[in-house]
């Protein structure tokens, strides 16, 4: 499996907007859900959003819903995640996925390739 790749992170204020893109040269990429996560420091990664494979039916963590936004463009093998108004609490690692399935989910176990991931930090 090829392993996406992160990009886009960094430092921002608390209210600043940041957007996260992920890369993959896999053939069947527009054949699975994409999702991301995130995890900070001394907590358990979690699921942040998630996209079909068509792009329909986003599924985002409530902590985000309306501040993020996941997208993908199938013809470029990309996933994007805009991230507005963010917190110190969005403080995190976060990690690009590519699901066993077509629709999304919030179960890391149902993702099967992971990147390195791209640290995003909101100062207050």
């Amino acid at each position: 499996q090829v392993q996406p790749a992160e990009s886009g992170g960094g430092l921002v204020q608390a209210g600043g907007s940041l957007r996260l893109s992920c890369a993959t040269s896999e053939r069947t990429f527009s054949l699975y859900a994409m999702g991301w996560f995130r995890q900070a420091p001394g907590k358990e990664r979690e699921f942040v959003a998630g996209i079909s494979a068509g792009g329909f039916n986003p599924l985002y963590k409530d902590a985000v819903k309306g501040r993020f936004t996941i997208s993908r463009d199938n013809a470029k093998n990309m996933v994007y995640l805009q991230m507005n108004s963010l917190k110190p609490e969005d403080t995190a690692v976060y990690y690009c996925a590519r699901s066993r399935y077509t629709s999304p989910s919030d179960r890391s176990s149902d993702f099967s390739s992971w990147g390195q991931g791209t640290q995003v930090t909101v100062s207050s």
